[in-house]
């Protein structure tokens, strides 16, 4: 029996890594689904698995092509495995090119496609899900193209985001490298300068240039102490307990935290529509949704609402109960359920919270924007005043 890496999830959405003894990644995926666990991930414990290195993720771009591209091929008429040699070899991408490869040789051998993608680890769940169900339906052509619809629309969507926080960031670092220069260099030189004056300092321009040269001398101290803090800080946010208390400050904050939510509501809905329109049962389709989610509180509050549907309750009353969707997501998709049109209701609730997410994020960044130039011209000003300013006493003293 060999060692594998299990990652589960109870009915109340705790999660839970550990390892297991079992013959195969299948065997122990089913002995943990038979009691009632959601399983995540099986892995097999070491650093390699079949022949490849482990965590290496696939750029979502990328992995929309060769959907895109395998799909094209499908609807030709090809058989997978000839369409998965044509994209294996036309592949510029060495990682997916690996992956892929050990995929065919896996459909080659007897397993399911989706089987064999899930067996790489590195997929979205979401994917594989969605490729069951095709399977099971035998109509692999429909659900493909609407995950590759899914996937071009939050790629889309990611990319907004990313355009609207450029600037705020290119901000914020030019300010920080401005302040770090003018304190570890600028302020030092002009300490060697009064040192060379003798003359009698303001209090302020004495602080400024004790800060000037601690922060000179200890410099490479307080970088090697930054980058120890910032390795244990994403450790401890790898942690379950760590992950949920990142989360439930973020949701609690002012304004960051109401777009934070938007956005994971946004995609919970887009990724639920997605998988119940290729046919997949409502319960399986929260706890593949759910587990896709990066907020920990959704995460949890979907794996609850999936137990409560799965005991015969309403989808919109269960989600209600966990208190963190907004109410008139909530109202929205009670109406989807009431008309029997919950995937297009859940498609106009993912096309209203994005469209809320960009209007309230381009509003937040023109506040953010005058307060980090407010703030530059503040602390740059003060550090030139407290610097020249007994310059301009000397210069008094002169005449």
């Amino acid at each position: 029996m060999a060692e594998f890496l299990v990652k589960i999830a109870d009915e109340r959405g705790n999660l839970a890594q550990q390892v297991e003894h079992g013959y195969s990644e299948s065997e122990v995926r089913e002995r943990f689904a038979q009691q009632g666990y959601l399983v995540y991930w099986v892995k097999p414990r070491g650093v390699l698995t079949g022949g490849r290195l482990k965590g290496r993720k696939v750029k979502q771009s990328q992995f929309v092509i060769f959907n895109q591209q395998f799909l094209t091929l499908i609807k030709a008429g090809l058989p997978i495995l000839n369409s998965l040699d044509l994209l294996i070899k036309r592949q510029k991408d060495k990682n997916l090119q690996q992956l892929l490869q050990n995929v065919r040789e896996r459909v080659k051998g007897g397993e399911l496609l989706s089987d064999a993608f899930a067996a790489q680890h590195v997929f979205p769940k979401i994917y594989t899900t969605t490729l069951l169900a095709g399977e099971k339906s035998g109509n692999m052509e429909e659900v493909l193209s609407r995950y590759i619809g899914f996937q071009r629309l939050a790629l889309t969507f990611k990319k907004k985001l990313a355009v609207s926080l450029v600037y705020p960031a290119l901000l914020v670092t030019v300010v920080c490298l401005m302040l770090i220069f003018l304190i570890t260099y600028v302020v030092p030189q002009f300490a060697k300068l009064f040192d060379n004056l003798n003359a009698q300092l303001p209090a302020i321009t004495v602080f400024m240039l004790a800060v000037g040269t601690h922060a000179q001398a200890y410099a490479p101290y307080f970088l090697v102490a930054v980058v120890l803090i910032g390795f244990a800080f994403w450790r401890w946010t790898s942690t379950d307990r760590g992950a949920k208390a990142v989360d439930s400050t973020i949701l609690k904050m002012p304004v960051i935290g109401d777009i934070w939510l938007k956005y994971q509501v946004a995609n919970f809905s887009r990724m639920l529509s997605t998988l119940l329109s290729g046919g997949l049962p409502l319960v399986p389709s929260l706890e593949t949704a759910g587990a896709s989610m990066s907020s920990r509180s959704i995460l949890h509050g979907v794996m609850e609402t999936a137990v409560r549907v799965r005991e015969g309750q309403a989808l919109s009353g269960s989600l209600e109960k966990q208190q963190i969707f907004p109410d008139l997501a909530v109202e929205m998709i009670e109406v989807g359920e009431s008309t029997g049109a919950l995937p297009a209701m859940l498609n106009s609730v993912a096309e209203f919270y994005e469209e809320d997410v960009q209007t309230a994020l381009g509003a937040a960044m023109a506040l953010i924007e005058p307060v980090i130039l407010i703030v530059m011209a503040v602390f740059v000003g003060g550090v030139l005043i407290s610097l020249y300013l007994p310059i301009f006493s000397l210069g008094s003293g002169i005449h």
